[in-house]
């Protein structure tokens, strides 16, 4: 076992400059190797429920506070969801997200399909079901996990102090709850954030310590990705070394967790997407996002077969 590094340490390395980063992404990538299974395991989403959000997150194109042009729609039926699912199974995810916009998804009839199109994906055996509804209740938890659901996505987004600053329509411990509740009820968690907001290093080191102390499974690390409308004003996008810090810093903090690079991959990391592998992380998401989309799986399937690993099988 590998001892994570402190959050002094974590905020020293998050500063290091020149020749110093590639020493910090080859430790990250040995610690990796040494507490991870030798293999790189996928995730897709089904963006099943977009747009008309009520939340005030700057950052978020579906949040009717901001200015974008984005495709809007109820919930999709669970037929639809699990063809969804179907597809990411083809392109070797062996996880699915079911995420719907909102603070909380509606504790009736969309309960009612989302938990219907669970079952179905389940029945298919192919994939295991993810869910990213809101901050829900501990009833409506339940209800999904008696479906058939095993994992729950909540995201923290940001550190509680820099929270302010991008959300004021809901508190940062909302999430934190959301997270502790689907623990203390038997389900796996995912819970990560979003990196480029404008936080600074201290800021990223805090919420990686506040996703350490919940203890979750899964830690989906996003990249800002600036979309006109949004109302995050960012003079300079994260160069992709310093998004590779924040990765291998995950990785040190985190040694024996999951740790998946999701949206924004592809703007930030530009040509060093494959070092992503060799870093730290041993997860990824493919076949595209909420409301962007991302590159063809057949190019992240041959990046990841020439970096020398190959796609986890099971769940």
């Amino acid at each position: 076992m590998t001892t994570p590094i402190t959050i002094e340490e974590a905020e020293t390395l998050l500063n290091l400059k020149g020749s110093d980063i590639y020493t910090l992404l080859n430790r990250a990538h040995k610690v990796r190797l040494e507490n991870r299974p030798p293999t790189v395991n996928l995730c897709g989403i089904v963006n099943a429920k977009s747009g008309m959000c009520t939340e005030d997150c700057k950052f978020c194109a579906q949040s009717a506070h901001n200015d974008v042009k984005v495709e809007c729609y109820k919930l999709l039926d669970s037929t639809t969801i699990a063809v969804k699912a179907k597809e990411s199974s083809l392109n070797k995810a062996s996880r699915f997200g079911i995420v719907t916009s909102g603070h909380r998804v509606d504790e009736g009839s969309e309960l009612l399909e989302i938990s219907s199109a669970i079952k179905k994906i389940r029945d298919d055996n192919e994939i295991m079901p993810c869910a990213s509804l809101g901050n829900i209740s501990k009833e409506t938890l339940l209800k999904l996990k008696e479906s058939g659901l095993t994992r729950y996505h909540c995201n923290l987004e940001t550190a509680q102090s820099f929270y302010p600053q991008i959300c004021t329509t809901r508190p940062w411990s909302e999430s934190v709850e959301t997270v502790k509740t689907a623990k203390e009820i038997g389900l796996a968690v995912c819970s990560g954030g979003l990196f480029g907001l404008g936080e600074s290093a201290k800021q990223r080191v805090e919420l990686l310590e506040a996703i350490r102390e919940l203890d979750v499974d899964s830690v989906p690390l996003n990249f800002f990705y600036p979309v006109e409308g949004t109302k995050i004003d960012i003079e300079k996008p994260l160069s992709p070394l310093e998004c590779l810090k924040i990765v291998a810093v995950a990785r040190l903090m985190l040694p024996e967790k999951e740790i998946r690079v999701c949206g924004g991959r592809e703007f930030n990391f530009g040509d060093l997407q494959s070092w992503i592998l060799i870093s730290g992380a041993d997860g990824m998401m493919v076949g595209g996002y909420l409301t962007t989309r991302g590159r063809a799986v057949e190019d992240d399937l041959k990046m990841i077969k020439d970096a020398g690993f190959e796609v986890s099988i099971g769940h």
